[in-house]
């Protein structure tokens, strides 16, 4: 029995019977009260019902797919579908006994709704934690092998000799395999600040226009049009970047008496700011027709004009959702892998000019645990090591995200 027959179970066995325990459930409210009244809406003693019937299933369900995933005990199906029933059908008969006009039936069930809301809002802590520990695992593996020293501060990325230790032949005049990330990161940093520094100005451009200047008329296919790139594939900004923006660099930079790599970090810097451009442009766009027209008419009543009001008014109080919406931008820059493979390349290389071939972290945590290496070899666990840097980095620039949100909103609540 596998898990997607639990949940088949689930969902065509026990939602037929919820419905049927519903009604039952408000019958037996609506005809045994006696003409005295109802403390709670009929629905409500439906659903007193329908938490008795369920519950008992759903928990025998989730029991058995614990003990299926975990390896301790298969629960062959005709077992599990009687245990559910029978359950089911004892939960059914205690919830309908226990339905009488006094019994708090609203109460009960805001209270079921409760704990299911706290549920759901703990499975995203449960889920972070899950992959902080299973990269966190793997790191503390890779940096038993690697010094973490060596890692974060290393100015050399050249692990092709590492499969050799890993067969015991790393002592035979073979060069030492060399993890110094530097080169990664400081990829990584140039190619998402390129495509800030086009997404950042041109998005927030946008949302202003469409905001303070656009007409209805104007908006209504402009804002579209925008959010029609966020929804291209990211191959396909790979293929523009690499046949059509990478050898247009070439050229200019020859014209310029420079010269240009065919996979440089300028290209897929500059096309991977288009691509987020509408993280911006539409989230920042919602942020200022959030800001109160009140606050734009009182300063046009003090004499300041348009453009003063957007600048002095309007931009600062709605700064907290523009740093939000720059914050999702550059996760979306930082975590983007197919541009810079295709147009970029897989070099790490330590330099300050994007008309260089530059690699990023992303691409070398797919290349690593791609590759035919050993699990356990120091090139495919150093994929965890970057992850973990990376979700650190990331820490980080939330935190001074919130930071200055919080700052601002003190500022303009």
């Amino acid at each position: 029995m596998s898990t997607a027959n639990i949940l088949f179970i689930i969902t065509a066995g026990i939602f037929p019977l919820a419905f049927i325990a519903y009604r039952l459930g408000t019958k037996k409210a609506l005809s045994g009260n006696g003409g005295v009244s109802l403390h709670s809406r009929p629905g409500y003693y439906g659903w007193v019902a329908v938490v008795g019937l369920c519950f008992p299933a759903i928990a025998a369900s989730l029991i058995a797919s614990l003990l299926h995933l975990t390896g301790l005990y298969t629960v062959p199906l005709p077992m599990l579908i009687t245990a559910g029933l029978i359950l089911g059908a004892g939960g059914l008969w205690l919830a309908l006994r226990a339905i009488n006009p006094e019994l708090r039936a609203r109460n009960f069930v805001e209270a079921i709704i409760k704990w299911l809301l706290l549920i759901a809002s703990t499975i995203s802590i449960f889920t972070t934690i899950g992959i902080v520990a299973s990269i966190l695992f793997e790191a503390l593996h890779f940096f038993n092998m690697v010094g973490f020293w060596d890692f974060i501060t290393g100015t050399e990325w050249d692990p092709d000799t590492a499969f050799l230790a890993g067969a015991g032949r790393g002592a035979e005049g073979v060069a030492q395999a060399q993890f110094g990330s530097v080169p990664i990161f400081a990829g990584t940093f140039m190619i998402t600040a390129i495509a800030m520094l086009v997404a950042a100005p041109v998005g927030l451009f946008s949302a202003i226009f469409m905001s303070e200047y656009a007409s209805h008329r104007v908006r209504s296919w402009l804002k579209p049009m925008l959010e029609v790139l966020a929804g291209i594939p990211t191959v396909v900004y790979g293929f523009f970047a690499a046949i059509t923006i990478s050898p247009m660099i070439v050229n200019l930079a020859e014209s310029m008496g420079l010269y240009a790599e065919a996979t440089n970090a300028l290209a897929p810097g500059i096309v991977m700011g288009v691509m987020i451009i509408p993280f911006i442009s539409s989230l920042s766009d919602d942020v200022l027709n959030a800001v109160p027209q009140e606050l734009r008419d009182g300063s046009l009543a003090l004499g300041t004009t348009k453009a003063e009001t957007i600048r002095n008014i309007v931009l600062p109080a709605a700064l907290p959702g523009i740093v939000a919406a720059t914050l999702l931008a550059v996760s979306r820059a930082v975590g983007e892998t197919m541009i810079v493979v295709m147009a970029a390349g897989l070099r790490p290389n330590l330099t300050w000019n994007p008309l260089e071939g530059m690699t990023t972290v992303t691409v070398r945590i797919i290349d690593a645990l791609t590759g035919d290496q050993a699990f356990d070899s120091p090139l495919t666990l150093s994929a965890f090591g970057l992850g973990l840097v990376l979700l650190v980095l990331t820490l980080i620039l939330n935190i001074i995200s919130i930071s200055v949100i919080r700052r601002f909103r003190l500022k303009y609540e």
